[in-house]
């Protein structure tokens, strides 16, 4: 990818477009991020006061992160789940328009199909490298009691129930990657923040919204938020960090799925 396509992407660099004023774009950052994951934060800020408040250690709670709908009644369970799949994914088609409005659209935080290979290969050295990493530092930070028992998925045991934990995994990226690595560095940019600035926020807010999880789950992924930006600046493409995200979701959740209460190292709730 040329230069000048990496430098739009990171953000740092990207000009104000279409007269529109760094007023208007940070009002409009602010309404995406309310929409989306700025809230996902504040939930889970809350949701973390609630658990230390509570008797007993943060080892003791759980987490579930894709439960049933409604139990017992696995089609609409199933249709409960579609839904929150894709009402989770209309702040990222508001991107998209946002950044289309622009004359761009996605290419321009490199989410399209122009380099496949690249964005699945390095996806998975990512994957690769961080999900272990992660998965130790969830049982270390469980074991120091900072973080909640994180219960990856309580479905029921339905033909649906593999490709709906797929279908989560891969939302959960598309929706974090575009936007808070790809518009919120590039909006960032725009209204003339510095890329160390904007590279914490990302991190801040990607660690936030995992606060639910605890401190562990909080810092674990501030990490991560800081390598992907980093990564990011270097390629100008969210598609490899889309792809290592997914994957990280896919094993965690169907790993979960197939591994829980079969092995001793793995902590059930």
């Amino acid at each position: 990818m040329g230069t000048g396509v990496r430098s739009q992407a990171w953000g740092a660099e990207a000009a104000v477009e279409d007269g529109l004023s760094r007023r208007t774009l940070r009002n409009e950052t602010l309404l995406v991020l309310a929409l989306s994951l700025g809230a996902s934060a504040l939930s889970a800020l809350i949701s973390f006061v609630g658990s230390v408040t509570k008797p007993g250690g943060l080892k003791d709670q759980a987490a579930t992160l894709n439960s049933s709908a409604a139990p017992g009644r696995p089609w609409l369970d199933l249709a409960w789940q579609l839904f929150g799949i894709a009402t989770a994914l209309v702040p990222v088609a508001l991107v998209a328009h946002l950044l289309l409005r622009e004359g761009a659209g996605l290419r321009v935080i490199g989410f399209d199909r122009a380099r496949p290979r690249f964005d699945l290969g390095w996806g998975a050295a990512i994957a690769a490298a961080i999900g272990g990493t992660g998965l130790l530092l969830y049982l270390g930070a469980r074991a120091a009691g900072g973080n909640l028992t994180v219960v990856p998925e309580s479905l029921p045991d339905v033909w649906w129930k593999i490709p709906v934990l797929i279908a989560s995994a891969v939302q959960n990226a598309v929706l974090e990657e575009v936007v808070v690595v790809g518009y919120l560095l590039r909006r960032l940019g725009q209204v003339g923040w510095t890329p160390m600035a904007a590279l914490l926020a990302s991190s801040v807010l990607r660690g936030s919204y995992h606060l639910y999880q605890g401190i562990g789950g909080f810092f674990g992924n501030l990490a991560m938020g800081v390598i992907f930006v980093l990564l990011y600046r270097r390629w100008g493409r969210v598609g490899p960090l889309v792809a290592a995200h997914a994957l990280i979701d896919i094993v965690a959740f169907v790993g979960y799925a197939l591994l829980a209460g079969r092995v001793d190292w793995l902590p059930t709730a």
